[in-house]
């Protein structure tokens, strides 16, 4: 039976976990907000969470991302 090798070390794929993770709580952060009625305006659409934090959070979830792939992996041999 042959050994199978993986393309990235672990330190890479916890990045990478870390990055999916980021950008899934940048996601839920900027959901929500809606009215249900369409004639009615909810305020809560444009507050600081969903326009400021929400893309931050998403944008080092993608830095992460690119860090992650980009980093050479520690192979043993």
């Amino acid at each position: 039976m042959q050994n199978q090798t993986f393309v990235f070390g672990k330190k890479n794929y916890l990045l990478m976990g870390a990055g999916v993770l980021l950008i899934g709580i940048g996601y839920l952060l900027m959901a929500g907000g809606g009215s249900d009625d369409p004639n009615v305006f909810n305020p809560e659409i444009f507050n600081s969470r969903r326009l400021t934090w929400a893309p931050l959070i998403l944008l080092a979830g993608l830095v992460l991302e690119i860090y992650a792939i980009m980093t050479p992996s520690e192979k043993n041999g």
